[in-house]
């Protein structure tokens, strides 16, 4: 396929995605593949924006295969979702069900992909976005090394005592919580790519905190009531300057 082919194509896309054709996007890429093959469609991403990338990706439906979820790489996907945050999206619904659909697919090396991320800046809080709803869980998690629901209470740990516990060893194993779902995602942060893990953390504290102090809330959303018990937060330069995100309803049990 020549690079003329391929710059109408991305130009094609491209235009297609300011739109709003979404599905119409994704096709042409699919078209390319079906036709050229996936090295011809892979060459194509690398030259996409990867803000058009993202906005193919966040549209998964679990209803069919997307062929760019199937070939991203994680250099590509790390840098698309670090930009996700640019949607607004306070539930990251689309987020979470992007996230999985790729780094949890067929032969994929999910630590490659939380590696790719995680050299980021706006990496930490990209995955803190995808923990947002199970931020009391993670602190659990990060406290017990367990998502045992009766474990789910106690003191949390200072941000002394979380770099401390980097190096503990698992309390489960990873095929007990491999769901390809967040509690799989966590297992794998915490014990395979434990720096991560707490500068996630850590960013999650500073966006709940940064949510009780009413900071960062979008025009007409209103601050939350008081709850006791509230963690205490650390503030992070990323903290500082992103929206709070906070769970809405937590799980009662796994």
């Amino acid at each position: 396929m020549s690079n003329n082919t391929h710059l109408a194509l991305i130009t094609k896309t491209t235009s297609l995605i300011a739109a709003g054709d979404i599905v119409g996007a994704e096709s042409a890429l699919a078209e390319l593949a079906d036709t050229d093959g996936d090295n011809a469609l892979m060459v194509v991403l690398d030259q996409l924006a990867p803000k058009d990338i993202l906005a193919v990706m966040r549209e998964y439906d679990e209803s069919k295969a997307s062929v760019v979820n199937m070939l991203v790489t994680p250099e590509q996907f790390a840098r698309a979702m670090v930009l996700e945050k640019q949607y607004k999206d306070l539930s990251h619904t689309h987020l979470r069900s992007m996230v999985n659909a790729v780094i949890f697919r067929d032969g994929a090396d999910t630590v490659e992909f939380l590696t790719a991320i995680g050299e980021l800046d706006g990496g930490s809080e990209a995955l803190a976005n995808y923990f947002a709803e199970k931020w009391s869980r993670m602190e659990a998690f990060a406290r017990t090394g367990t998502f045992d629901a009766v474990e789910d209470y106690g003191v949390t740990l200072t941000d002394d005592e979380l770099l401390a516990s980097g190096y503990v060893q698992p309390r489960v194993d990873q095929d007990e919580v491999a769901d390809r779902d967040w509690m799989q995602l966590a297992w794998l942060l915490r014990y395979e790519c434990r720096d991560l893990f707490i500068e996630t953390l850590l960013v999650l504290r500073a966006k709940a905190r940064a949510f009780d102090l009413g900071l960062g809330l979008e025009e007409g959303d209103e601050p939350a009531e008081e709850e006791d018990g509230k963690f205490e937060t650390s503030d992070t330069d990323r903290g500082k300057a992103t929206p709070a995100a906070r769970a809405s309803d937590e799980e009662s049990a796994i």
